[in-house]
């Protein structure tokens, strides 16, 4: 007798229907215990008498669904797959196939994929992370990080992909750039705070960029500070807390949306045969971004937006700020650039003092004493210093000697070359003298080769 293969569900009406038969369950009754109506109850029962378990056995089953893609279009769209998105994912994929007229649900997609061997299921080790509640408010932690990938696959120069997402509703902002530097986080955040404000915190990795490496001055340990960067001084400044995470897991919402770049954003770029930067920032800000925030940004806990306004001297924050200070000729350098202070702030008394030498994005840089603007003017080179006027004892006039000059054979007045030069002889006859051919007791080192030399030559 060939076995009959049964569902759960099956066989739950099976001990029903047995109870029905032994009439220890009426029909009206059996109806509530299967949940059906009564019609159907009996419509049951009549199929149990007629031919036993195999009546419970659903009509459909080894039949092919109603709703099923014929050969045909099946093999047009994995072959159109296979000739435009082979590395897609089912889930991109199937969204590009609609676009095209070729409408398939991802999951239809998948299995056909996997069937033909043409997608495999990875799946990746797990580690155990402690989960974090996302922030209520919109601006009250924004992620920020920057993504290293072959983003035009080798049609264009490689570019750094740097992203900011909102932690409470994924709000997206991102942008390609030659390199993740400072100036590239200055450019980030102006970006942010010219769309949405100035955000209560930002939770970035631990760059170089962001954390500084170096030991903290002692005014700075006397202060009872810790070193900033320049983006972290910046950061201060504006009020905006920079939060340090400790692993990539740490923020994850921003790494995941990374993987989403890499996968989506590479593609579209091929797709529409983009091969520069430039046109790439382009389609991002009009096309992908708008896309990805309305297909992807969830809804806040709480409706209330905590972005504080953008501050009128947002630029001049965003900039490099080094302290200089000021010689005695009111001059200050920077990067090799000397600046001739005006005799304008004459009243401040400057020489000697610190100043801040602010650097902006645009290459304009500034001199600042306690936040006052100081005018300075750029010198061509170098400024010469006054030559020091010879010492006089009364009516005599005391001049170094000239190089001729007898008193040099004694080394007066002959400089620090002279007398570096007459140690350096003095220690090379001492050397000699202790040079006897042969190592001294129990030192190890091998015998001078030049002195064993000069005694097989004798």
């Amino acid at each position: 007798m060939e076995a009959i293969l049964m569902s759960q569900k099956e066989r739950n009406r099976m001990v029903v229907m047995e109870q029905v038969k032994e009439k220890r369950l009426s029909l009206v009754e059996a109806a509530q215990v299967m949940r059906v109506c009564y019609r159907q109850a009996r419509r049951i029962w009549r199929r149990f008498q007629a031919q036993g378990d195999g009546g419970l056995v659903h009509r459909g089953r080894g039949r092919a669904s109603n709703r099923r893609r014929s050969v045909q279009e099946r093999e047009r769209i994995l072959s159109r797959y296979g000739q435009r998105y082979p590395d897609f994912g089912p889930t991109l994929a199937a969204e590009k196939l609609a676009a095209e007229g070729l409408v398939v649900d991802h999951e239809t997609l998948r299995r056909w994929l996997l069937a033909k061997g043409q997608w495999t299921i990875r799946r990746r080790r797990q580690k155990h992370r402690q989960w974090r509640q996302r922030k209520a408010c919109f601006g009250e932690m924004v992620q920020m990080d920057g993504s290293h990938h072959d983003w035009l696959e080798g049609r264009g120069p490689r570019a750094v992909l740097m992203v900011m997402i909102d932690d409470a509703t994924n709000r997206t902002y991102a942008q390609l750039f030659e390199e993740e530097t400072t100036r590239a986080s200055f450019d980030m955040m102006e970006q942010w705070a010219r769309r949405y404000g100035l955000p209560q915190s930002l939770y970035v990795d631990r760059d170089s960029i962001y954390r500084c490496e170096r030991l903290a001055t002692v005014a700075e340990q006397v202060a009872g500070q810790e070193p900033q960067t320049q983006f972290g001084r910046a950061m201060k400044a504006l009020a905006v807390e920079l939060i340090l995470a400790n692993s990539p897991q740490a923020k994850g919402r921003v790494e995941r949306r990374n993987g989403l770049f890499q996968d989506r954003l590479v593609k579209e770029l091929r797709l529409e045969g983009i091969n520069e930067v430039g046109q790439a920032n382009e389609y991002l800000r009009r096309r992908f971004l708008p896309e990805l925030n309305r297909r992807f940004t969830v809804q806040a806990v709480s409706a209330a937006d905590v972005h504080r306004p953008m501050p009128a001297q947002l630029d001049a924050i965003l900039s490099w700020e080094e302290y200089r200070t000021v010689q005695r000729d009111w001059t200050v350098v920077h990067n090799g650039q000397w600046y001739q202070i005006s005799r304008h702030h004459d009243a401040l008394s400057l020489a000697s003092k610190k100043v801040v030498v602010r650097q902006r994005r645009n290459g304009k840089v500034e001199l600042l004493y306690r936040e006052q603007l100081l005018r300075a003017q750029v010198l061509p080179a170098r400024p010469e210093r006054p030559k020091p006027l010879p010492a006089r004892i009364g009516r005599l006039t005391i001049s170094r000697p000239e190089p001729q000059h007898p008193w040099r054979r004694f080394g007066v007045a002959s400089g620090r070359r002279h007398w570096r030069a007459t140690a350096a002889a003095g220690q090379a006859v001492r050397l000699r003298a202790r040079d006897s051919g042969r190592p001294p007791l129990r030192s190890g080192q091998p015998p001078s080769r030049t002195r064993r030399r000069t005694q097989s030559s004798k």
